[in-house]
């Protein structure tokens, strides 16, 4: 996906991503962020990576696939539910805060897929099957070295499902695009 934001407006979301976090984990408040710009103002979907900045190892993602929120408001909520929400991890307590950095996908509108039509660090993908379902941004598939099947049969341990459930008949499976920045990016 080309770029879509300006470098100010990457760089804004990701200062309201750490002080939404910062001052949550200190008060429990959340913060309410305006600004003139459109773009930060278009509902749009977001996911919010958090990783220890010495070994890069995960410490929280957590998002949403549809658009609910303006853009800004969702890097601001989801920051939070990053940090405290993803079952996998203990909650970030503010002392951890300076160790990890953050990182922000904003994803393009889902679009129904056959699996053959998933490409491997262009697509990240949504499978549902019934009440089960799960989804992998573009990225995961690239940094762990997998190809189409591998992804999609990862995509289905995810969503506690048997592998290759992918193909069944009512696997209702999606791929999108995201534009995705660090605070890794500022820092040089």
């Amino acid at each position: 996906m080309t770029s879509q934001y300006s470098s100010e407006n990457r760089l804004k979301l990701l200062l309201v991503a750490r002080e939404s976090l910062g001052n949550y984990l200190d008060s429990g408040q959340h913060i309410e962020f305006s600004t003139e710009s459109a773009e930060l103002r278009q509902k749009r979907a977001v996911f919010v990576t958090l990783r220890n900045r010495e070994t890069g190892d995960l410490r929280g993602c957590i998002g949403q696939s549809k658009p609910r929120y303006s853009l800004i408001e969702a890097v601001a909520k989801t920051a939070i539910s990053s940090a405290v929400d993803d079952s996998r991890f203990p909650s970030v307590t503010i002392y951890e805060l300076p160790e990890l950095f953050i990182e922000i996908n904003v994803l393009s509108p889902l679009k129904s897929s056959k699996p053959e039509n998933v490409e491997i660090g262009k697509h990240g993908v949504m499978l549902n099957i019934g009440d089960q379902g799960a989804l992998f941004l573009p990225e995961v598939a690239v940094s762990n070295g997998w190809d189409r099947e591998t992804f999609l049969d990862q995509l289905c341990r995810k969503a506690d499902l048997p592998e290759g459930s992918w193909r069944d008949e009512e696997a209702d499976l999606y791929v999108f695009e995201s534009e995705a920045w660090d605070e890794n990016e500022f820092l040089s």
